[in-house]
């Protein structure tokens, strides 16, 4: 199943709706604490706190989303997620994968290491971000609901903007970096988008 068909399944159920909109909030409040677990105290910059503290808000913004589908996800626990297995772990694992290369190809380690795969974790995910959420507020609109991501979909195209110019500085080869970036990503969310497919098919 793709993304535009599973969206309509999902929204149409309050419930399975909550649980996306808390899987949503999940992954952004994951993203949000990596952002920070990678500042460097002394060298941290304004874009750097300036994106962690819109990922959030995000965060934040997609809690209470959750109110106007009349159902409640208080927490990130399991049973209050859509493929919490998967969703827990995506951004891990492309910090994983990402990071391993980092130290393969450039020979990076410490901060400069930490710092590159901010760089380009952070630019997959705001890649995928640009393509998910329009999509997401077009099913939002063609089913009528009062749910909207208008305001995210905003920050995040600022982001990748961001990411770009800051990736340009990083490296002359930074297109190439950031492909491989893209290509790891791409197999997890394919994994994620399996993964959801299961459940709604199980449900």
């Amino acid at each position: 199943m793709e993304l535009k068909n599973i969206l309509p399944v999902i929204i149409n159920d309050n419930v399975l709706h909550a649980k996306w909109l808390n899987t949503l909030s999940l992954m952004e409040n994951t993203g949000a604490r990596k952002i920070s677990a990678s500042e460097d105290p002394v060298m941290v910059t304004y874009i750097v706190l300036k994106h962690a503290a819109e990922e959030h808000r995000h965060a934040f913004y997609l809690k209470k989303q959750i109110e106007k589908t009349l159902t409640s996800c208080p927490t990130y626990a399991p049973e209050l997620l859509l493929a919490p297995v998967f969703s827990k772990y995506y951004l891990n694992q492309l910090d994983i994968q990402i990071s391993r290369y980092l130290k393969q190809a450039l020979r990076l380690n410490g901060r400069d290491l930490r710092f590159a795969a901010y760089l380009l974790v952070t630019y997959a995910i705001e890649v995928r971000a640009d393509e998910l959420y329009p999509v997401y507020q077009q099913a939002l609109d063609d089913a009528g609901s009062k749910v909207n991501v208008k305001s995210i979909i905003l920050e995040e195209e600022g982001h990748l903007e961001e990411m770009i110019s800051q990736l340009k500085t990083f490296s002359p080869q930074w297109e190439e970096h950031a492909k491989i970036a893209v290509e790891y990503e791409s197999q997890l969310f394919n994994d994620w988008i399996n993964a959801l497919s299961e459940e709604l098919i199980a449900a």
